[in-house]
């Protein structure tokens, strides 16, 4: 049909264990005759066939106008380029649509924040701890999978001691089994801290968004795990605007209390010693996999 395709790194092997095999395209961006973008976390496929025929998977994507689509036409052509010169038997030439830049669109202030292994390693995670450290009332994060480094913890538990109320919106249905139990490990930490941890089981939680403040809200690709922030590749747009960010949090609200439910600090402490057993050599078989990938120490240190 003439469309074209490369594939990003097409010759992973299953049991290659070095660490580049992780450097994966993790991100989900349509931009359109440069001109309107599509980002989030929606895969495209079939969100009406998930395991055990639960219904379709809760995800979030925004449609964008204005100067950041440039930014984000930029980093899909200069991928493209890439991909496409070290795939030698398929080098195809893009040709850039050449046109003045996109005007201002709107009142909100945004910006088209990615992660590479070049020069754009940290930008996601610290956007996030900028929010969080300046956070004033609430910080509401939504994550389909949530392994935060010890900066990360810290940024949190420090907004909770400061008065800040903070809620994690989880998965609660098990779709991966190990990496499930590895972040419920994090649990007690967290609820002592005074942190509120909603696990979402209606159907599978695909999100990867925040709203914090009431003001500043992010949507893209990135999980708060060591693979999202420190080796593949992602995309967050980040948006500075109380309609935008209240819409969103709403959104939020409406799966806490439709489909979500508390974890109650109490009964976590007391639940039985073979499923805290089970968390817990969950996250040591992580950190032993991570350690054996060269992600331990700098995920810890982060």
């Amino acid at each position: 049909a003439g469309v074209r395709l490369l594939v990003y790194r097409p010759d992973i092997a299953h049991f290659n264990f070095r660490r580049s095999r992780l450097r994966r395209l993790h991100r989900k961006l349509v931009v359109i005759d440069a001109q309107v973008l599509f980002l989030g976390g929606i895969n495209v496929i079939d969100d009406m066939y998930t395991p055990g025929h639960v219904p379709p998977r809760i995800d979030y994507a925004v449609q964008v106008e204005g100067p950041i689509v440039d930014d984000a036409h930029d980093a899909v052509t200069r991928l493209w380029m890439v991909v496409s010169w070290t795939q030698i038997r398929r080098r195809w030439r893009v040709w850039a649509l050449r046109c003045a830049p996109n005007p201002l669109v709107g009142s909100q202030r945004a910006a088209f924040v990615i992660r590479d292994n070049l020069g754009h390693r940290r930008d996601i995670e610290e956007a996030y701890l900028e929010a969080i450290d300046n956070a004033r009332s609430e910080v509401v994060i939504a994550m389909a999978y949530f392994l935060p480094g010890l900066r990360f913890r810290h940024a949190l538990i420090a907004a909770a001691q400061r008065g800040v109320k903070v809620v994690l919106i989880l998965q609660g249905r098990v779709e991966h089994f190990f990496l499930h139990q590895a972040s419920r490990a994090l649990y007690g930490s967290l609820l002592d801290a005074g942190i509120e941890i909603q696990e979402y089981h209606r159907s599978f939680l695909h999100a990867k968004v925040a709203v914090i403040d009431g003001y500043w809200a992010t949507v893209g690709s990135s999980n708060i795990d060591p693979f999202s922030l420190l080796m593949a590749r992602e995309a967050n747009v980040v948006v500075e605007d109380a309609a935008f960010a209240g819409e969103l949090r709403a959104r939020l609200q409406d799966l806490v209390d439709h489909g979500a439910r508390p974890v109650v600090r109490e009964r976590w402490s007391k639940q039985p010693l073979l499923a805290r057993s089970l968390a817990w050599l969950s996250y040591g078989l992580y950190r032993l996999s991570s350690g054996v990938l060269g992600l331990s120490k700098e995920h810890e240190t982060r």
